[in-house]
């Protein structure tokens, strides 16, 4: 019997791991080419993995909510013969094994398994816990020398209270970390009976700790200019039908806004950093990430890779596709890794202008507001007039430990003058 090995694919480079979500076919199921047959998740987004070859799915080695290491075999393809409805005799496979009163634990198959004896991964030995951890999580906690009853205090995030990745690096840090602080009673919360009580799901738990790890540690400051958009305008607005008729696409804002950041940031690379301790990167590649709004109101922020790099119509052809496949939860973990800078378009919405928090490990974020038709003062060589132009606020802000305000305030005129000295006879 020919059959074929699906793996746990490799998703990035700091991704070793995943968590079975929801498994889309069955034991005994036919499978057709590159059709999905799981969904799992990773700390930075959801996706599915499709099967390249075509054959009956005879056998799943993991269950759903099992954490995964990436180049594990997680299920097994018979390549030949017909589909009897019936799982063929499951195959040897060396798994870590879940705590007895688990779910996976009960649902035993009734042909006989034969399990490779688990290595020790000892965080002291004997590694002793009524709790389940990944291997990853175990392999963390033995290299700061936590204790068992030391992870076992930890609060997990994940499926089942289960500790993820980012609870015990959150842990650690919060460990580390020189100032003292002085316990505060959390207030007490009242609900009526009206109120109603959500739970965050496990992108807006990740988004959370995110936000609230930023504010700790970077100093945020905001500096604020106003644009004169009225070139872009006019160039959109006459280019933005025959794209849209041709393509099939919106011809937006976002691609002018990420060229102008990328040619700013050419010009100023200071902006273009991340801190390690006392030390500054200085990134080479410019990777302009962009914050897209999904319809549960959670945030994703695909990545513009080498923006600088790519002419407007690339970036326009690029921003298109990650937006439209953010929406539908087909980005694959590298397309929103790698960003160096980020902007927000808060325009989008109707908002005038914003301070956004800053999308570590990068130092900077950019926010674009509405663009509106405003009276302002026009400056010629014959003088001072009156006209009406499309104007729009943005701001720059930055991580202030690296970032000082002079050099914000140049990044953003630079910005500033990029965007109204925009080419208003480029085709696209």
């Amino acid at each position: 019997m020919a059959t074929f090995e699906i793996v746990m694919p490799k998703m990035g480079e700091s991704i070793i791991e995943a968590t079975i979500t929801k498994w889309l076919k069955n034991e005994g199921d036919s499978v057709g080419l590159d059709e999905p047959i799981v969904e799992i998740a990773t700390d930075k987004v959801d996706s599915e993995i499709p099967s390249p070859v075509e054959g009956i799915l005879i056998k799943m080695n993991y269950n759903a909510g099992d954490v995964v290491a990436v180049g594990e075999i997680i299920a097994i393809i018979d390549l030949g013969g017909e589909s009897t409805g019936k799982p063929k005799k499951a195959v040897p496979i060396e798994k870590a094994p879940e705590k007895k009163d688990s779910e996976s634990a009960q649902n035993l198959i009734s042909d006989p398994v034969i399990l490779q004896p688990e290595k020790k991964e000892a965080i002291a030995e004997p590694f002793v816990s009524s709790r389940f951890y990944s291997p990853l999580v175990k392999n963390i906690a033995k290299q700061e020398k936590l204790a068992i009853k030391e992870l076992d205090s930890i609060k997990g995030t994940g499926k089942d209270d289960r500790v993820t990745k980012q609870d015990i690096l959150n842990y650690i840090s919060d460990k580390k970390s020189t100032e003292k602080t002085v316990a505060v009673p959390s207030p007490v919360v009242s609900f009526s009976g009206e109120d109603q009580i959500l739970e965050m799901d496990r992108i807006r738990q990740l988004i959370a700790v995110h936000m609230v790890k930023s504010v700790q540690t970077s100093p945020h400051v905001t500096s604020i200019m106003e644009a004169d958009m009225t070139r872009v305008v006019v160039w959109r607005d006459k280019n933005k039908d025959p794209f849209q008729k041709r393509e099939n696409e919106k011809l937006t804002f976002t691609p002018i806004l990420i060229e102008a950041i990328a040619k700013a940031v050419r010009d100023y690379p200071l902006i273009n950093v991340s801190v390690d301790n006392t030390k500054i990167i200085v990134h080479k590649n410019i990777n302009v990430g962009m914050a897209v709004a999904l319809s549960n109101y959670n945030l994703i922020v695909p990545v513009v890779k080498n923006a600088d790099q790519k002419s407007l119509p690339g970036i326009v052809r690029n921003v298109n596709d990650l937006a439209n496949r953010a929406r539908i939860n087909k980005l694959v973990p590298d397309e929103i890794s790698g960003g160096t800078i980020s902007l927000t378009n808060l325009g989008s919405f109707g908002t005038l202008m914003g301070t956004p928090i800053i999308n570590q490990p990068q130092a900077a974020i950019v926010a674009a507001g509405s663009i509106k038709k405003r009276p302002v003062v026009i400056e010629t060589p014959e003088g001072d007039s009156i006209a009406i132009r499309h104007m729009m606020y943005i701001s720059v802000t930055y991580d202030h430990r690296v970032v000082d305000g002079a050099l914000g305030g140049q990044f953003l005129s630079r910005l500033v003058n990029y965007l109204e000295t925009f080419y208003i006879n480029q085709t696209i």
